[in-house]
């Protein structure tokens, strides 16, 4: 499978982060991973994990380059993850505005009928928010808000955000070894 990621300037990061551990961490079920990262994403990153981002072994591409494979849907990418997905980007998305790398991307994914997930990490949501994220569904995005579950009783906040990465996982099809509701783990 190949996947894009593209990371914006909503706070949250730290799900993007896990989520590149996670992919790292399941490679074998990957044949490529793009990243792309905002300006706005950049900043945030630096501001709430004051680490550089570790990219593994991806393909990382400037938001700016929209002559990056993953602008085109000959390139064949399966699927795409926005992750955090600030609302000024969901908007972008659902209204076919592809200024950037990112929202370029995101829009290959919906004409392609190919996956696309935005997590959104915002509170409380306004009606265009919602408007925005019904037009992206009804388009065949899908929209998974970040927001952890509990029932695996996670100690730390990262253990929350993982229950969030889990899911992404899974709504990518990637087997992983997360927590699943009726499972012993």
């Amino acid at each position: 499978m190949k996947i894009v990621i593209g990371i914006t300037g909503a706070s949250g990061v730290i799900y993007a982060d896990i989520l590149l551990r996670a992919l790292h961490t399941f490679n074998a079920q990957l044949s490529e991973v793009a990243v792309v990262f905002s300006e706005s994403a950049k900043l945030v990153w630096k501001h709430e994990q004051k680490n550089k981002p570790e990219l593994y072994t991806f393909r990382s591409f400037e938001n700016s380059d929209l002559t990056a494979p993953t602008a085109s849907g000959s390139a064949g990418y399966d699927a795409m993850v926005i992750c955090p997905c600030s609302m000024g980007t969901l908007a972008r998305v659902s209204h076919g505005i592809s200024d950037t790398l990112i929202t370029r991307s995101a829009d290959v994914m919906l004409k392609e009928r190919k996956k696309l997930i935005l997590v959104v990490r915002e509170t409380p949501y306004n009606l265009i928010h919602i408007k925005n994220m019904e037009t992206l569904t009804q388009a065949g995005g899908i929209i998974c808000a970040a927001s952890p579950s509990f029932y695996s009783q996670p100690k730390t906040i990262e253990e929350a955000c993982e229950t969030v990465v889990f899911r992404i996982l899974s709504l990518l099809g990637i087997h992983h070894t997360g927590y699943v509701w009726g499972s012993n783990t």
